[in-house]
């Protein structure tokens, strides 16, 4: 038996990699259901400073065909920085997320919240060693 019902995660997911890979099958084998929500292209040049190398809805389209996923949605700017905001759409049990989010005042907050209404957040390691900016560093090295 999973610990948890439905999970839910966030993340930009540009230039799909190892490490994206990682994070999501580790959050599905935690749920019997994954939704992943992938963020909106405007997050990505407003919060990221960066242009998206794929648009939104080919990231949706890449994440929602991977067998870990259950369900693909879209999350904006304001969903990423208030995710009770995203309990209230999904109603999922636990929140997965990077341990290096873990102790920073906004999750702090989310934690807070999420004990109101009896959501869980659960910190899981990231794939060290790759990451979107590095994988561009690398091709515009080549």
């Amino acid at each position: 038996m999973k610990a948890y019902g439905t999970g839910f995660t966030t993340g930009v997911f540009d230039l799909f990699h190892v490490g994206h890979l990682n994070l999501l099958e580790r959050c599905k084998e935690r749920c019997d259901q994954l939704i992943v929500a992938v963020c909106d292209d405007d997050y990505v040049r407003s919060v990221k400073h960066k242009e998206p190398v794929m648009t939104q809805e080919d990231r949706m389209r890449i994440i929602g065909n991977l067998k870990c996923v259950d369900r693909v949605v879209p999350i904006t700017v304001a969903e990423v920085e208030n995710k009770l905001l995203c309990w209230e759409k999904y109603r999922f049990d636990v929140l997965f997320s990077g341990d290096d989010w873990k102790g920073s005042e906004r999750y702090r907050k989310t934690e807070r919240q999420f004990a109101r209404v009896g959501a869980r957040i659960e910190y899981l390691p990231y794939t060290h060693g790759i990451s979107t900016t590095e994988l561009k560093e690398k091709i515009a090295r080549r």
